[in-house]
């Protein structure tokens, strides 16, 4: 590009949406398992809808939706769209044993080739991959 770089359009990462096939087993996993802060919760009569808000952190939420009968979530062969989300964690080690003491099973850890960062996956209840990538905190 010609000339000076005009100020980035967007400022953060506010939200990511998810639809869940069962409402009531995802609050759980993403409230009690993963213990991120619900925000505020409604149930909207009129769609038949859950709609559920969850602090990640003061700047990053998660919007949790339930739909009646949505789709099955495509994952092998890999749909075009969101592929999974990602978590920065500190210690890679002691979230795994967290996370396992909560019941919830990861891959083995892998080390990402190009920046040497620790890695694994889990899955949600709807089979949705959920990575976390270790980062030391700055």
């Amino acid at each position: 590009m010609d000339g000076p770089m005009s100020p980035p359009l967007f400022r953060a990462l506010h939200h990511v949406a998810l639809i869940c096939s069962d409402y009531e087993r995802s609050k759980h996993f993403y409230s009690e398992v993963l213990g991120f802060r619900i925000i505020h919760e409604v149930y909207r009569a009129d769609r038949a809808s859950h709609k559920l808000d969850l602090e990640i952190s003061p700047t990053q939420h998660l919007e949790l939706f339930s739909f009646p009968s949505p789709p099955a979530r495509l994952t092998r062969p890999e749909a075009c769209g969101l592929r999974h989300l990602a978590f920065a964690v500190q210690d890679i080690d002691q979230t795994l044993a967290e996370l396992r003491a909560r019941g919830v099973e990861s891959e083995e850890v892998r080390v990402d080739p190009v920046t040497g960062q620790r890695f694994t996956f889990f899955r949600d209840p709807d089979d949705l991959p959920i990575e976390i990538y270790e980062q030391e905190a700055r």
